[in-house]
């Protein structure tokens, strides 16, 4: 680079330098420190700094510009109080240096900046550049850090713009675009908003969470190839760093500060369909509570599994004050009767049916919900009088909702809902021009309020039902996936908005979210049978497959786009049904490590930039390889395959990794690839979940040097498996001198696992000599052309079986 190019450089950073500290306070130089157990407190000439080591490779810190601080908030953090760590601290001249087990934290002292290195000396993170550290600016506050070269960022909760975020800058404030047409407005992937997260992942191999519910500003680079910041219009500057170094360890402490995943119930994992009940809006005369009786039973004459069931908004009377945007609890008069209703699809064997509801109370027709809540002061005010959100922050508000509204129709079968609109408190509603309540306070609800809204119904629906909840909604902030699936919201079923929507569930993964749906086939407007087909199969392989449309009459139903659609909808359905064991197994390292189940390939490849804006592929637990077809009319598509080797789920093909792959993609065909060393157990797909016993477990075998799987099972439906009653069949592949050696243990745990048997099937391209099961001599059943080795062992899981290959 030249000498003018370089001053060049130079001089456009210290212009944005100057600019960016012009009307910005720091913290100043350090004047005391003090601890007190895990807190080390700094006391700096403009502000004071809280240092709180939450684990050895988590600390908190705080920044307060007034001497406060905030008090502990209950939404977006679950967890405040940890164990005692060793620290040791040292003043050394210029500056205090703080030792945990997994960092090294550098305190400069005039003025204070922080640097964080991990153990082995290599720098993390930095502060140590003009203008670095924390700032106020106004009533905003935020922080500057050093960018390093080649550093990526991943996170920022369910984003359908960007996968890296590295040069970018994103506002993060929960809502989607507005304004007419909907082009341009609704439908703007750029401003799409529903769930913003404001954490983040860096590929150096460390997390930040900004503990703050106000609107945030991230910029990563955009203005500086040198610095990114995070600013927030107001609260405190309050921020997790947490180490990995790698991906999945960083989101594990991130679920630790905001709460992990509960399970859904098992039949949560089946197909989960939405009905207008056979009319949406405008067509309101057209429903009735047969539509939706009606609907399962052509589901199970077509040989569909299906499980759980909402009906949408046009079960009930739009309102007197809020419209279509509220709830009355009231039931349209198209509706005879409801109970007989839930009777019906009940006896269909659904597991769960539910109903759609919105935040506000309105008037119907007999009842007065709004008004008297108003009345009993359980509606947030708007503009100094009582108004028509229910007060999801308030436990009195929420029982009488639950009770008054909610247990209405409750009591006669509906057992979760689906919660909408939760952006609309404090902003411009989608279904209306109502903004709801304001001002600044507001400002800082405004995010926070979707999991207020989501905790409520998910709760007390869980007491009711006397099962693990379960809750649908559409808006988020950090904490949300505690209550505990999303859908990506309303976007149009046109070939442009599926890979955005495919992106939006990489993100919200990437930001410690694991359940998570969206409309297969898309939403509004009706789709054309090939994009019908190509969404609906990555559909059925997303974490929640979620089938629901407004599409007026079809609704997204599958023989309303052909025959052909039709089977291969079909096709896809029971594939899903025959992994549930799988990702049953993979929820389970959900709630215990915060993984998700639909994983971009970066949380597994982060130092491959190959992965870094691959935003069309992604991992379905860890070793199935999902690849939409985005585009009409193709018939192939690239693949990348990333380090290892990878067989092609449906030839048996085998690539090896590293490198990009023209893929035949034939309608009926989502590429979809196995990672060398897989194990993957499946079983036979039931119509419904627990239609039957399951007595044979399948495990597909793709043989690496050593490999595991923890298959896991409880009882489906109880939180019991949070007091540990569940059962893991620990599963091993390895080679070694004996030959490739397959051990199934017996299942470990307090959960009793029925007798069954195992079918494993070993994809080599080689035919074995010989098999050997618990020392035994075996047939060696070799299939030639599926390229497959099958074993079907006389012992069943209550005791130990050892399989040899050579």
């Amino acid at each position: 680079m030249n000498k003018v190019i370089r001053f060049s450089f130079f001089f456009l950073f210290c212009t944005v330098i100057q600019h960016f500290c012009s009307a910005q306070t720091g913290i100043g130089n350090v004047r005391s420190v003090r601890q007190e157990d895990n807190k080390i407190f700094f006391s700096g000439a403009n502000a004071n700094v809280q240092l709180e080591f939450c684990t050895e490779g988590i600390v908190r810190i705080r920044t307060s510009w007034n001497g406060e601080f905030e008090e502990n908030e209950p939404w977006m953090v679950s967890t405040y109080d940890w164990p005692g760590i060793k620290i040791e601290t040292a003043d050394q001249n210029d500056e205090y240096v703080i030792k945990t087990a997994l960092l090294t934290l550098h305190v400069q002292k005039n003025p204070f900046q922080l640097d964080i290195y991990d153990k082995k000396g290599n720098i993390l993170s930095s502060e140590n550049m003009p203008s670095g550290g924390g700032f106020a600016e106004g009533e905003s506050v935020g922080s500057a850090k050093k960018l390093f070269p080649g550093e990526s960022f991943f996170g920022f909760g369910e984003r359908m713009d960007f996968l890296d975020r590295r040069g970018k800058k994103v506002r993060l404030n929960v809502g989607r675009g507005l304004g007419r047409p909907h082009i341009i407005g609704a439908y703007n992937v750029l401003e799409a908003n529903y769930s913003p997260v404001p954490f983040f992942m860096s590929t150096r191999g460390y997390g930040i969470f900004f503990h703050n519910a106000w609107p945030t500003t991230w910029n990563m680079g955009s203005a500086s190839d040198e610095m990114y910041s995070f600013q927030a219009e107001g609260g405190e500057l309050d921020y997790y760093f947490m180490y990995g170094p790698d991906f999945p360890s960083i989101l594990d402490r991130y679920t630790s500060i905001t709460g992990k995943s509960p399970l859904l119930p098992y039949f949560g994992l089946g197909l989960q369909v939405g009905t207008y009940s056979g009319g949406t809006w405008g067509h309101e005369a057209q429903t009735s509570d047969q539509y939706p009786v009606e609907l399962v039973k052509k589901f199970r004459d077509m040989g569909i599994p299906i499980d759980v069931l909402h009906l949408d908004s046009t079960w009930r009377i739009f309102g007197k004050n809020g419209g279509s945007g509220a709830t009355t609890f009231e039931w349209r008069e198209t509706f005879k009767n409801p109970e007989a209703m839930f009777d019906s699809l009940y006896a269909q064997n659904l597991h769960m049916v539910g109903l759609h509801v919105r935040p506000r109370f309105d008037n119907g027709n007999e009842l007065d919900l709004l008004d008297q809540a108003r009345k009993k002061g359980f509606t947030y005010p708007e503009n100094g009088k009582p108004g028509e959100f229910v007060n999801f922050f308030d436990e009195k508000s929420v029982d009488w909702w639950w009770e008054n509204g909610a247990m209405r129709v409750a009591g006669i079968g509906a057992m979760f809902f689906k919660t909408d609109e939760g952006s609309a408190f404090g902003r411009k509603a989608n279904e209306s021009n109502k903004t709801g309540p304001q001002g600044e306070n507001v400002k800082m609800l405004h995010n926070i309020f979707p999991v207020a809204y989501a905790k409520a119904p998910y709760e007390k629906f869980a007491e009711h039902n006397q099962m693990r909840g379960m809750n649908h909604t559409r808006e988020g902030y950090a904490g949300i996936q505690r209550y505990p699936f999303i859908f990506a919201g309303d976007w149009p079923s046109e070939w442009q908005y599926f890979e955005p929507v495919i992106k939006a569930g990489l993100n919200i993964g990437l930001s410690g979210v694991g359940y998570w749906a969206h409309c297969s086939g898309g939403f509004e407007h009706e789709a054309d049978p090939e994009l019908y087909i190509r969404w609906t199969q990555f559909g059925l392989l997303s974490p929640v497959a979620h089938l629901f449309g407004m599409d007026h009459p079809t609704y997204k139903e599958p023989w309303s786009y052909g025959e052909e659609a039709l089977e291969i909808f079909r096709k896809y359905t029971k594939l899903r049904y025959s992994l549930l064991p799988y990702l049953y197994s993979y929820s389970y390292e959900m709630y215990t490590r915060g993984t998700p189940l639909m994983r971009a390939l970066v949380l597994h490849c982060q130092n491959d930039p190959n992965v870094y804006n691959i935003t069309d592929q992604y991992l379905l637990g860890r070793d199935l390889m999902i690849c939409p077809v985005t585009t009409k009319g193709a018939r192939t598509r690239v693949v990348y395959l990333p380090e290892g080797n990878w067989t092609n789920y449906w030839t048996g093909e085998t690539h090896k990794g590293k490198q990009y792959l023209n893929v035949v993609c034939p309608l009926d065909q989502m590429p979809m690839f196995v990672r060398e060393g897989a194990i993957i157990p499946s079983q036979k797909p039931p119509n419904y979940v627990g239609e039957e016993s399951i007595d044979t477990i399948n495990l597909d075998i793709y043989p690496g040097e050593k490999s595991s799987f923890g298959l896991y099972e409880d009882d489906g439906i109880s939180t019991d498996y949070q007091k540990g009653k569940y059962a893991i069949t620990h599963i091993s592949a390895q080679k070694n001198s004996e030959g490739f050696v397959i051990d199934i243990k017996t299942p470990e745990g307090k959960y009793k696992v029925a007798d069954r048997s195992y079918q494993i099937k070993v994809h080599t391209d080689k035919k074995p000599a010989s098999v050997v099961i618990n020392g035994k001599k075996a047939p060696v059943p070799y299939n030639e052309q599926e390229k497959m080795l099958t074993v079907s062992p006389e012992s069943k899981s209550n005791e130990d079986i050892r399989i040899i290959i050579n």
